[in-house]
């Protein structure tokens, strides 16, 4: 089983307004913690859809008029996409997508690769997101009396990450930096399990 590993950056909050400016994803075998691929880009936009930006937005991302600018079509990485996953057979039943926020992230993916031709190409439909994986396992954690529940600590990343110790993800947000904040914080609440009996 693969898991994408995804974050994405936009110009606003709300995918029917705002354009997405910047993918990453790493493509891992979710048994060991194997890195299969990984992608990032930045993408174009119009300086009119620029304009309709949330300061607050590109405020937490960093990015400027001058960085889109220079991105690449969304065609051009829209096919680059559809490549690599035809490349790693990423098929529903065999890779779920997992991210930070997937209402979010879904949302915007679907300006690149629009749903029709996901459903077409048979990709995962499961977004499945760490706030709820972490949840789950302080529930028990809970239950059993060994840690306090979620909503006594939070359930933010920036909440797990600081839980686990992992420290802060890397300012400003960008793409890849979440996704590399999101890959530790996955391992350390629900963990590789072929890569934890490996090292034992």
């Amino acid at each position: 089983m693969l898991g994408i590993f995804l974050d994405s950056e936009a110009n606003g909050l709300n995918y029917k307004k705002h354009k997405l400016i910047e993918i990453a994803f790493r493509i891992l075998d979710v048994e060991t913690g194997e890195e299969k691929d990984r992608f990032e880009s930045v993408i174009f936009q119009s300086f009119d859809d620029w304009q309709l930006s949330d300061l607050d937005s590109l405020q937490v991302n960093g990015f400027t008029w001058e960085d889109v600018s220079y991105g690449r079509s969304p065609e051009t990485i829209a096919e680059e996409i559809k490549a690599m996953f035809e490349k790693h057979k990423i098929k529903r039943g065999e890779a779920v997508f997992i991210c930070q926020n997937p209402s979010f992230d879904r949302a915007f993916f679907a300006q690149l690769v629009d749903p029709d031709t996901q459903e077409k190409l048979l990709w995962p439909y499961h977004w499945l997101d760490l706030a709820s994986m972490y949840w789950a396992e302080s529930i028990r954690k809970g239950k059993e009396g060994t840690g306090p529940y979620p909503w006594l600590t939070g359930y933010s990343k920036d909440k797990i990450s600081k839980i686990y110790e992992i420290g802060p993800e890397d300012k400003p947000h960008k793409a890849m930096n979440g996704v590399h904040h999101l890959i530790l914080c996955y391992q350390a609440v629900v963990g590789f399990p072929k890569k934890a009996l490996n090292n034992s």
